[in-house]
Order: structure tokens, then C-alpha cells, then sequence
């Protein structure tokens, strides 16, 4: 396969890009438009819920997978038939008229956008030289800092301004593009040519005990605090074929076939086995945020859906040259593990700074928060993911790299599932403080109330309704505060998680790439 060149490899890269982003805008999008899609198919919140859910499932099945399917299918067919199911998934989606119908063509939308994310990088590498590798890293990097970014700042204005459908139908016509330009411009390797796959074995049990590992896992994270955890027979069901699943899903893979699904032995390596760890982290800061943060700027601060998408693009265009700046000093030989400390300590003081806001924040506060946060992620994700992957031997790289973006993953289902959580849990805990100063006779309690009952009557309403509203305003009032504290004290949650897990940045082993294994992850499935 020969090396795209001039205008051919900037079609490869921007087909790669788009297709990357708009796998990722679609695990945040929908999270703005949730009550939309459950007044208008008129369903519970709760229920609608599932709509994130089955895309989230099928994506953490599919992504360890995906070294093995692009063998067995070839990487070419592989990502065009995954942007073509994507596609058409979208548009089901976009029409479906009940609950059921939408989250099954959620769930093939998750499987058709496994893939995008999972080959996109690979396209990337190659499309250039080792020399500049680290360049083709951090232009992918912005994809992936993209996506969530203009998740919810795409789905707010949709949301605002027209149909929730639009949410979906905008990935059809970026789809057809990106199967028409991936057909012209992007060429198979030498090993797709002549795919015998009569001797691809398949690794069926193991396939089996992943799906049903990782997907039980998933659903049990996704949906435990809103089907209240145990008190679910669901919940409590899957967690039991999680716990029996996901061990012999690893004891099959190390010791009982010789053609693994997802070679674990790789996860024996220090770096990988760290930085894995490390992921996991990594995804719980950005799933956590991405879900607390409009839930903050809205429910606390007032703001609407594209005020607080907005907010979101200065952070978004910090992020960009901080990527090339990434690129630019891995390039250089700067050590990746230096980048990720930066990262690391950025993210974490995002965190911490947003621990400290209150409803009088103002949309300069959350801009200069957002801002840290970007720099976090753009120091913190690629080089990551080659520091993890850099000790592997070639042969291992496939693995590796699915691995690590599976961990990530998982880390933000671990992160909603903690978020959802504490939230409901410190909101008791808070509300129940603040009452408990509200004392009989109180007199700035007694002030309190009669400003609000003159108020009321004031508007024209009767003195028995006023002050019966002005215990309901009270009420209201209360439950606000205890939602924000309750808001804070998960963002330095959040900030605590890479507090101590920071030591671990300094078990990783410093080893630059050299030019065949930068090879070696150029052929690998990301």
C-alpha cells in the first residue's frame, strides 16, 4: 500500500477526522435532547435513558474487537461497512416513532461507531511518515476533544430550534461523504488484498463471554441508580453474569485458544497495565464532566441548552493548538510522560476550580474553567495512549491500543454510574442539613418566609395562597442549594481520582518509538 501524498492525504485525514467526531458527538448529543425525545414519544425520563444506554453497550463490546474484525474482514471493508451501518442507524433513528425503535437503532449506531473510532487513527498513521506521526496523533486528538465538545453545543441548538430528529439526520449526509471518499481515496494494505478467512479462526466463546461480560457490566453501570441497583431484578441478574462472565472471559483468552479474540497477555506489560489504569481515570474526568457541567450550568445557573453549548467553544478552540503544540514536542523527542503530567494536573484543577462555583458563577468562570480543561485533555490523551503502548511488541499493538480505548470506555461508565450515585446520595444528605436549620420561630427564617408571602401578594395572589407558596418557594429554594453543594462535592470527587492515582505516572517507562512499531500502530486498529 503506498502512502497517500499532497491532496490525497489531507482527504484521508479530514475522512478520518469526520468520521471520529461523529462517532464521538453521538455519545453526547442526545444528553441535551433527553426530555425532548421523552415528551414527544411520551415516555419516562428514565426510560428514555436507554436511548444513551444501547449505544454505549454495544460501543465497549465492539471496540476490543475490532483488531480481529479488521483482519477478518479487512480494514477498508471493515470502516466502510461500519460508517454505512452508522449511517443508516442514524437515519432509522431519526424516524423512529416509539421508544423501542429508537433505542434499537441506537444500539446498531453504537456498533457501526465502534469502528470509526477504532480504524480512524490507524488511517491517520498512515497517512503519514514515522517522522511525523506524532502530528498525525495530535490531529486526531482534536477529534476526540471535538466531539464531546460539540455534542452538547450541536444537540442545545438543535434542541432549541428545531426537531430532536435533526440530531440524527445531520450524520447522513457526513456519512455519505466519508463512504464516498473512503472508497476513492483510502487503499487496502497488502494483507486485504487476498483475505483467506476459511483460515481466520474465530474465537466464538470468547466473543460470546465478552458480550456478555462487558455488556452486562455496562448496563449495570449505565442503569443502576435509576432502577435503584439491587432492588432491580435486572440489575441483579446481570451483575451476577458480569461477576461469572468477565473471569472466564479472561481465563479463556489466556489459557484455553491460541487465536484470542483480545490477546490479554499483553496486559502482563508495566506500561500498558499502568496506563490502562491511568484511562480509566481519564474517562471518568471526561464523561464526569461532560454530564456535570450542563446539569450545572442549567439546573443551578439558569442558563438554556445553547448558552450552555457556548460556553463550551473557547475551551474547544484552546484545544486545538494545544494538540499541535502536543505534536509538535512528542515530534521533538520530548518525553510523553512529562505531556501527561501537565495533563493530568490540568484536568485535576479543573475539577478542583469548578468544586468552589456557586449559582452566581458567571460565564467568564466557566469559560476559564473549560479552558484548563481542554489544555487537560490535549496533553493527557494521545501521549497517554503511546506511552501505554510504546514497551509492545509490534505483533501486540492491535491489542493494545483496543484495550486502552476500551478502558476508556469503561471509565466513563464508571464515572455516570458514581456521578448519578453520589449525587442523589450527598443531595440527601445535604438537604437534610440545610432543614435542619430551619428551626420553629427562627427569626431569619420567619423574615425569610414573610419576604417571599408580601411578594406573592404583591403579584395580586390571596394571603392564605401566598403563604402556602411561600413554604413551597422555601422548599425549592432548599432543594437547589442542596443539589449544587451536592454538585461540588462530585467535581472534587472527580479532582480526588487523579490525586491518587498520580503516583502511578511515575511507574511508567520512558521508550520513544521507533520507526517499526510507529509503524506497527499505524497498521493497528486503534
Amino acid at each position: 500500500m503506498s502512502q497517500p501524498t499532497g491532496f490525497r492525504r489531507w482527504i484521508v485525514v479530514i475522512t478520518a477526522i469526520s468520521a471520529a467526531i461523529i462517532e464521538l458527538i453521538d455519545t453526547s448529543i442526545v444528553n441535551v435532547g433527553l426530555t425532548d425525545i421523552a415528551g414527544n414519544l411520551g415516555v419516562t425520563i428514565e426510560d428514555v435513558s436507554w436511548v444513551v444506554t444501547a449505544y454505549a453497550i454495544a460501543n465497549v463490546i465492539v471496540i476490543p474487537m475490532t483488531g480481529f474484525l479488521q483482519r477478518y474482514f479487512g480494514r477498508k471493508n471493515y470502516y466502510i461497512g461500519s460508517i454505512i451501518l452508522f449511517t443508516l442507524a442514524s437515519y432509522g433513528c431519526g424516524f423512529a416513532d416509539s421508544l423501542w425503535t429508537l433505542v434499537a437503532f441506537r444500539f446498531l449506531q453504537g456498533i457501526g461507531g465502534g469502528a470509526l473510532l477504532s480504524t480512524s487513527q490507524g488511517l491517520m498513521f498512515d497517512a503519514f511518515p514515522p517522522s511525523q506521526r506524532p502530528v498525525a496523533s495530535a490531529l486526531f486528538g482534536m477529534g476526540i476533544v471535538l466531539g464531546p465538545t460539540l455534542g452538547p453545543t450541536l444537540g442545545g441548538y438543535i434542541i432549541d430550534n428545531y426537531h430532536w430528529s435533526w440530531m440524527f439526520y445531520i450524520n447522513v449526509p457526513i456519512g455519505i461523504v466519508a463512504v464516498l471518499l473512503s472508497s476513492a481515496f483510502i487503499d487496502k494494505k497488502e494483507d486485504e488484498l487476498n483475505i483467506d478467512r476459511k483460515s481466520i479462526p474465530i474465537d466464538q466463546m470468547g466473543i460470546l463471554l465478552l458480550a456478555v461480560g462487558i455488556g452486562s457490566l455496562q448496563y449495570v453501570l449505565e442503569r443502576g441508580e435509576a432502577d435503584d441497583w439491587f432492588d432491580s431484578e435486572a440489575i441483579m441478574w446481570l451483575t451476577v453474569a458480569a461477576v461469572i462472565a468477565i473471569p472466564a472471559f479472561i481465563w479463556w483468552e489466556l489459557r484455553a485458544t491460541k487465536d484470542p479474540v483480545v490477546d490479554l497477555r499483553t496486559m502482563k506489560n508495566g506500561n500498558l497495565a499502568i496506563g490502562s489504569i491511568l484511562m480509566v481515570v481519564i474517562g471518568y474526568g471526561l464523561f464526569t464532566s461532560v454530564l456535570l457541567y450542563p446539569l450545572f450550568a442549567q439546573r443551578i445557573v439558569g442558563l438554556t441548552a445553547t448558552q450552555t453549548g457556548k460556553l463550551l467553544i473557547p475551551g474547544g478552540l484552546i484545544t486545538l493548538p494545544m494538540f499541535a503544540l502536543a505534536g509538535r514536542m512528542l515530534a521533538k523527542g520530548v518525553s510523553p510522560k512529562i505531556l501527561v503530567i501537565i495533563g493530568y494536573v490540568a484536568f485535576a484543577s479543573f475539577c478542583f476550580i469548578m468544586s468552589t462555583y456557586n449559582m452566581d458563577a458567571s460565564n467568564g468562570d466557566f469559560v476559564n474553567a473549560l479552558i484548563i480543561r481542554g489544555i487537560g485533555l490535549a496533553f493527557v490523551n494521545v501521549p497517554l495512549i503511546n506511552q501505554s503502548v510504546s514497551t509492545l511488541e509490534p505483533r501486540q499493538l492491535p491489542t493494545g491500543i483496543a484495550i486502552v480505548n476500551m478502558m476508556r470506555q469503561v471509565g466513563g461508565a464508571f464515572g455516570v454510574a458514581i456521578t448519578n450515585t453520589f449525587v442523589t446520595q450527598r443531595t440527601a444528605v445535604h438537604r437534610g442539613d440545610l432543614v435542619s436549620n430551619l428551626q420553629p420561630g427562627d427569626m431569619l427564617t420567619m423574615e425569610r418566609l414573610n419576604a417571599i408571602t408580601q411578594g406573592l401578594i404583591a403579584k395580586g395572589i390571596n394571603a392564605f395562597d401566598a403563604a402556602t407558596g411561600a413554604y413551597k418557594n422555601m422548599d425549592l429554594i432548599i432543594s437547589r442549594q442542596a443539589l449544587m453543594v451536592s454538585y461540588l462535592d462530585t467535581f472534587k470527587l472527580a479532582g480526588l481520582f487523579f490525586v491518587v492515582t498520580f503516583p502511578l505516572l511515575f511507574l511508567l517507562k520512558n521508550k520513544k518509538m521507533d520507526a517499526a512499531t510507529a509503524k506497527a500502530v499505524a497498521d493497528a486498529a486503534h
